[in-house]
């Protein structure tokens, strides 16, 4: 992996990343403690385009990245992937604005740090944390073939993409939802299908309070999942 592109994250931007990287301190987890809470609002179902069972409708997807201030290709791949879980997991109840305000907080939609996405759903600079190397309160989580990958640390593990995953999870839930033969944590599309198996997982319903429990699983921290509900509530309006 050409070490160049990776990221570097400045001191500036780090400071708005401060509450999504307190799970380098608690971790993210599927065993979190069940905790209980209201969902965020619901925004109303991703219409779909004419004739089609499987893409959303473009006029809606343009009209509504630019009254969320959202980047039409990111808005495009939450869209579809509420789509997808409509048609496999119906029952979790998913709607596009819990993925866009996850989305948000990780990495400002993949574009942190001025990283811009391409018509294929690819940051145009990799969104990489930093490492886990247990020091400044991080866990220590040594990297592996596998991770080194995705992020080029032969050293320590990183979370990557635009929704910040560790390889442990990409394993659990990495998906090609865009059917380009491989899972990509890098690819906005792929990785807001993850996101969405990992928020599902567990048949959670994220109309009650098994949106709490899924946001807290994806990030074990409680302003995290209040960070990401003022977010998600203000684009359901």
């Amino acid at each position: 992996m050409d070490r160049t592109r990776i990221l570097v994250l400045g001191a500036a931007v780090l400071a708005t990343m401060a509450i999504v990287v307190a799970w380098l301190v608690v971790g993210r987890s599927d065993d979190a403690d069940p905790i209980s809470g209201p969902p965020a609002e619901q925004a109303e179902e991703v219409p779909l385009a004419d004739g089609s069972t499987t893409e959303p409708d473009e006029d809606w997807v343009t009209r509504t990245a630019a009254d969320r201030q959202i980047p039409v290709r990111a808005m495009q791949a939450y869209a579809r992937t509420e789509i997808s879980e409509r048609e496999s997991a119906p029952a979790c109840n998913l709607r596009w604005n819990t993925l866009a305000g996850v989305g948000s907080v990780e990495s400002a939609h993949g574009t942190l740090g001025g990283a811009g996405l391409d018509a294929a759903g690819v940051p145009s600079r990799r969104i990489i944390g930093p490492p886990l190397n247990g020091e400044n309160g991080t866990r220590a989580i040594e990297a592996t073939k596998a991770s080194t990958a995705l992020h080029g640390d032969e050293q320590w593990d990183r979370a990557v993409g635009p929704f910040q995953f560790l390889t442990s999870s990409w394993e659990l839930y990495g998906a090609d939802a865009d059917g380009d033969g491989r899972a990509d944590p890098h690819d906005i599309d792929d990785a807001a299908l993850g996101a969405a198996r990992h928020l599902c997982a567990k048949e959670r319903d994220l109309a009650g309070d098994g949106w709490v429990k899924a946001v807290f699983a994806y990030n074990n921290s409680m302003a995290y999942v209040e960070k990401v509900r003022g977010i998600a509530d203000s684009y359901a309006k």
